[in-house]
């Protein structure tokens, strides 16, 4: 059998299966559900939080033959052709390297063609925002009044960038970054079915790194495994990572709360003199003084620390000022 990377082998093939995006799926089952399927669907968000995911799930769910009104079944002949990225009525382009008006010509012509075995026929257009502004605007047409047996999935990670004109002809739905939990409890579920051991809070390091990026983390945990086998422990995933480790930044910060120049200096001389990344440092820096500027005024919920780093932070809070950490930051 072909190896395949985590991302693509771990590739959520149902909506209940996209992690951190309820808020889509739920919407979209419940319109596969009553039939209201839109023509076109424009998915914004961050890279890696499930956009082509969702997108062919979508194209499998309105052509499945065993179901058609609701999740896609998986194994009918049609949704097996699109999981295995050989369904001809699913286009996939990628407007990064099609960007000119002329692939959008030739893409206007073939959409008036029928679908050959499925029931729709799906465009997926990623990176949409690539397009140059002429070939959107000659897309405008198609894209408001396309066949009845046509649907196009457009995916960005830069909505700003899209047309009004060609926003207004979809139906929008924003992607958010994932959470660290569902990251940390994806990538436990992947350990489980690999084989690997590794510790809780190695996750949740691996989480926080990959910055709302479920496929970053899956890229991170394949590399971990394909460097220390299938046993990982959190120093491991530090020394990967470049990561210093919280009592550092903790001592940094107390520096920095304490007006300490001299300690401070001293703490990142060693940091950098044990070989750490300082651009690694500085994200977390900012990371935990990010931390401490919500506790401090009053916003702890999207605090993404365990109860015995609120606790350290919470007294770091009580030493400090709201200008102190906004300067610092």
């Amino acid at each position: 059998m072909e190896s395949q990377v985590f991302y693509r082998k771990w590739r959520p093939q149902t909506l209940a299966e996209v992690a951190g995006q309820e808020h889509v799926t739920q919407t979209l089952l419940n319109a596969l559900s009553s039939g209201h399927i839109s023509h076109a669907y424009l998915f914004c968000g961050p890279r890696g939080t499930g956009k082509t995911s969702t997108g062919r799930i979508l194209s499998k769910a309105v052509n499945c033959t065993s179901n058609g009104k609701g999740e896609p079944c998986n194994t009918c002949e049609m949704c097996t052709a699109i999981t295995e990225g050989r369904a001809m009525d699913v286009i996939e382009i990628d407007a990064a390297s099609n960007r000119g008006i002329d692939e959008i010509r030739n893409l206007r012509e073939r959409v008036n063609y029928a679908p050959g075995k499925a029931r729709y026929k799906i465009y997926i257009i990623d990176e949409f925002h690539m397009l140059t502004k002429e070939a959107s605007n000659a897309l405008l047409k198609t894209l408001e009044e396309p066949p009845s047996c046509v649907i196009f999935i457009l995916a960005t990670t830069e909505a700003h960038k899209v047309l009004p004109t060609i926003m207004s002809r979809c139906q929008r739905f924003d992607f958010r970054r994932i959470s660290q939990n569902d990251i940390a409890e994806k990538l436990n579920q992947i350990c489980d079915s690999e084989g690997i051991k590794i510790e809780r809070e190695a996750l949740n390091v691996l989480a926080k790194n990959s910055t709302g990026s479920l496929r970053d983390a899956e890229n991170l945990l394949e590399k971990l495994s394909t460097h220390y086998g299938s046993d990982i422990n959190l120093n491991q995933v530090r020394d990967m990572l470049g990561i210093t480790g919280n009592e550092r930044i903790k001592e940094l910060v107390e520096h920095i709360v304490n007006a300490n120049i001299t300690g401070g200096i001293k703490t990142i001389n060693a940091i950098n003199s044990d070989g750490f990344d300082l651009k690694q440092l500085n994200r977390e820096l900012i990371a935990y003084l990010r931390g401490l500027l919500l506790l401090k005024t009053g916003y702890s919920n999207d605090l993404d620390f365990t109860p015995e780093e609120t606790v350290v932070l919470a007294e770091l809070a009580d030493k400090s000022t709201v200008e102190q950490i906004l300067k610092a930051i």
